[in-house]
């Protein structure tokens, strides 16, 4: 199930599903280790002796951020109880906070007694192992921790804290956990339980009729019990409400520091854009690893999660909040590229975000054959997209720190990495890390990456190294265009094969070979890239009433139809703006720039309703597919967008 709201900060980051339970709580680093690993902190409420939990099919919700931040709004209205509740959460942007704020509404004529209980439903270090819950008297908390991870829970109704708690076991024999406890509206105290355990705690209000009362509930981190104490005094002097008013501040002005004219673009648009500017934050981790995705649901179908670091994905992202403006945040992930980088000079498939390389499926050896078990596109991809921020952003004295550990021990690998007969990159898997070959996409990022090299190398005055870089990119180039273009076709291939001693075209209708004009190879208005992305329009669409474009034809991943003609694979987003950047790249007028403005449009249709966009669309009801939110989809739609005011405002000048 996708995770409808995310909150963070960097190093604390929590996804909350679509009845506002917290499902993930990823901490000391964003993606690394998660202490709920899926399962439901269950909140419910108890009004004059009827209980319901949030996930009773009564309640009516509307999720939604409050406007350009990263804290929530969600409405949930339960009209048998006579009740709503508006809830806002939050990450404190700073400490490793998490803030709740509930505005309960009393629809009846009468005075309500009403409970609030919280279920905290940890597994910390991720092993339901040796964990202790425990209730702690001197500032009336209950607290979990297991070695050097505590996290402690508390609240507030004004001027009463904690009402009833209790711990105990969970999923361990016939108990079910504390949270069963709760449902008839009295916990039993039970003062500490060790082992596979849970809490619940509960707050008590007295609503007026036709009137709101407000409660907090609020978890500190740390490393032992004193930081998590040090945590709890700051809510409580700081006062939660005005804590959540300062996130929601820092935010909404993150989201604003750069002032830009959105042209003819909707609101919905721009909302999208600077929601996904704050999506992206959230999957950043502060020690520079870009997360793909932190939704743990994905492990029902695969027994392994999003919650690594690809460096495609990560230089992508960079290169599209670089292009925003958001520099800052970026940087640290060129450093964490070169302090990952192998003796040989290039990047490992995946890393977990403490810098240790992630698991991998690709193996060492195949079909008794030797082989480097890279995606090599990855390696390419961080040098473009550092280049590409320097352009942006001329930060000379940073280029310079990398251009050693970085860029030449990068580019040295990449020159050697050639194959002679071809003048192509040797053969590596592919960008979706399903097929050994060489790729248009790989090779264009080489192609990207190389040039970028060179341009450094000539930045800092060192010529001899520049050409070298230039003319290895440039044989790249020709290879590019004679090996990777079919001319029958009159299109650019996926790539090639080595069958039987030859090499074979894989004819395969791909959408990633947009990187021809992305990474520089050729213009995006060139007649051979031009009739290439014409190609992949035609027979990448998805021709149901969704829409959208398939990554390649006959995509079996998530495959939701084996009408392979009407559906070719499942729309997803990252390939249907590919095309939208095509489109923007080529225009020679504002008219022409009425279709990439529809697709911009079309995400927005297709975001979830809290704005969160997901990896790919069921092909015939729009619902979300696989992870989401995913990373790489906000940040190709800010870049979309970007490049779409760019385009606008140079096409608007010329016809003046």
């Amino acid at each position: 199930m996708p995770r409808h709201l995310v909150i963070g900060n960097g190093q604390f980051l929590i996804n909350l599903d679509q009845h506002s339970y917290m499902r993930d709580l990823y901490y000391p680093f964003v993606g690394q280790l998660n202490h709920i690993g899926g399962y439901q902190c269950r909140v419910g409420i108890w009004v004059d002796g009827d209980f319901a939990w949030l996930n009773a099919p009564e309640w009516q919700f509307k999720l939604a951020y409050v406007e350009d931040s990263l804290v929530t709004e969600v409405t949930a209205t339960h009209p048998g109880l006579g009740i709503t509740l508006l809830m806002n959460d939050a990450v404190h942007q700073r400490e490793d906070i998490y803030l709740k704020r509930i505005h309960i509404t009393n629809h009846k004529s009468t005075v309500r007694e009403v409970r609030m209980f919280f279920n905290q439903d940890l597994l910390i270090n991720e092993t339901e192992v040796g964990d202790t819950a425990a209730y702690y008297p001197a500032n009336n908390t209950v607290f979990h921790y297991k070695k050097d991870r505590y996290f402690m829970f508390n609240g507030s109704t004004g001027t009463e804290g904690i009402y009833q708690f209790s711990t105990g076991v969970k999923r361990f024999y016939n108990a079910e956990g504390t949270w069963r406890d709760a449902e008839d509206g009295h916990l039993m105290g039970n003062a500490i339980a060790q082992g596979s355990v849970d809490s619940t705690i509960s707050f008590r209000l007295f609503v007026p009729p036709n009137a709101s009362q407000t409660l907090y509930y609020w978890m500190g981190a740390g490393k032992n019990l004193e930081e998590v104490k040090k945590l709890d005094a700051y809510v409580k002097d700081s006062h939660p409400g005005k804590l959540l008013d300062r996130v929601t501040v820092y935010w909404q002005r993150w989201a604003n520091k750069i002032e830009r004219d959105y042209y003819d673009l909707n609101p919905s648009v721009q909302r999208l854009f600077k929601q996904s500017l704050l999506i992206v934050r959230t999957q950043t981790d502060a020690n520079g690893a870009i997360i793909a995705a932190n939704d743990s649901d994905i492990m029902q179908s695969n027994r392994d999660h999003y919650s690594y670091m690809w460096p495609r994905d990560g230089a992508l992202i960079a290169y599209a909040m670089s292009m925003a403006g958001y520099q800052g945040m970026i940087i640290p992930f060129f450093n964490f590229c070169a302090n990952v980088l192998s003796p040989e000079g290039y990047l490992h498939h995946k890393y977990n975000p403490d810098g240790t390389v992630g698991s991998s499926w690709h193996p060492y050896i195949h079909s008794g054959r030797v082989q480097l078990p890279i995606q090599e596109d990855e390696t390419a991809l961080v040098l473009f997209a550092l280049w590409q921020d320097f352009q942006k952003n001329g930060s000379l004295e940073f280029a310079q720190s990398l251009y050693r550990n970085l860029i030449r021990r990068a580019a040295r690998f990449m020159s050697t990495y050639i194959d002679q007969e071809l003048n192509l990159p040797k053969p590596s898997y592919d960008l979706w890390e399903e097929r050994y070959g060489i790729y248009t996409f790989t090779a264009s990022a080489v192609y990207g990456g190389l040039i970028a090299a060179s341009n450094f190398s000539n930045l800092f005055g060192d010529e001899e190294r520049s050409n070298r870089y230039k003319h290895t990119a440039e044989k790249i180039k020709a290879g590019i265009l004679k090996h990777l273009w079919d001319e029958n076709e009159q299109r650019f291939v996926r790539g090639l094969y080595m069958e039987d001693g030859e090499w074979v075209k894989d004819m395969t209708l791909e959408s990633s070979v947009y990187g021809i004009f992305e990474f520089g190879v050729l213009p995006a208005d060139d007649e051979r890239v031009a009739s290439t992305m014409r190609a992949n329009k035609a027979g990448l669409i998805v021709k149901t009433d969704i829409g959208g474009s398939a990554r390649y034809h006959h995509d079996y991943y998530f495959q939701r139809s084996t009408d392979i003609e009407k559906v070719p694979g499942n729309p997803w987003i990252i390939c249907t703006l590919w095309i939208a950047e095509w489109e923007i790249e080529s225009a020679k007028s504002l008219e022409d720039l009425e279709t990439p403005r529809q697709t911009l449009e079309w995400v927005v249709k297709y975001a979830m309703e809290s704005g969160v966009l997901s990896e790919q669309l069921d092909p015939f009801n729009g619902d979300p597919v696989s992870v989401a939110p995913l990373t790489w989809s906000h940040a190709t739609y800010v870049l979309t967008v970007v490049k779409y005011l760019n385009k606008y405002k140079q096409l608007a000048g010329k016809q003046r």
